[in-house]
């Protein structure tokens, strides 16, 4: 078992998910109810952090539920529970925040895989409730440290997004829909002749 553990953990070292998911599968039949290992919690509480990241949000309740009341409050497990928590109800805030009290280093992996997750759904939020915003603002909104992290994040990510000096513009005019764009001229030039030709026919 103790070998197994020790797979888990290389899978996070490595960044690699889907090794991560097998190598957990094989370990997981040998933590009974009465199985006591001393990185058990941790690897439980990776397991969270994993269906978290992936959005297996009904594994994600279901292996809760296989939780023992002291497993449920060790500091690994109860930090993704808190987690899955605060993203309910959607204090990002509080999740982004969360990757400086992390309970162990390979905690890491999974926090980098979820506030990328965080930050797209608050530059969702953006988008939609802003046509610009001050990029400083937007820093600290998406919890950047620096202003060439969000400049970043905005090329690999938001290619749609214009930086126009210090701002963001997040929803740009169309082209070709000026009001001047329109040939209202021509329009009242066919309405006046269609109206012509109906009174002739009258």
């Amino acid at each position: 078992m103790e070998a197994l553990e020790l797979g888990v953990l290389l899978t996070v070292a490595a960044g690699d998910l889907d090794a991560f998911a097998r190598n957990f599968a094989q370990l997981q039949p040998y933590y009974g109810p009465s199985v006591s290992s001393q990185r058990k919690c941790l690897v439980l509480g990776l397991n969270l952090m994993f269906l978290l990241v992936e959005n297996r949000l009904s594994e994600f309740h279901a292996e809760m539920e296989l939780l023992s009341e002291q497993e449920a409050s060790d500091k690994f497990v109860s930090f993704p529970i808190t987690l899955e928590r605060q993203l309910m109800v959607g204090s990002y805030d509080e999740v982004l925040k969360a990757h400086l009290h992390i309970p162990d280093p390979s905690y890491g992996f999974f926090m980098d895989n979820l506030l990328q997750t965080v930050r797209d759904s608050i530059a969702d939020c953006m988008e939609v409730s802003y046509q610009k915003m001050k990029l400083t603002d937007a820093m600290t909104m998406m919890k950047f440290s620096s202003l060439k992290e969000l400049e970043e994040y905005v090329q690999e990510a938001r290619d749609d997004w214009i930086v126009e000096g210090v701002s963001l513009c997040f929803q740009p005019p169309p082209t070709g829909s000026k009001a001047t764009d329109i040939p209202s001229m021509e329009l009242i030039s066919q309405s006046l002749s269609y109206a012509t030709e109906l009174e002739r026919i009258i």
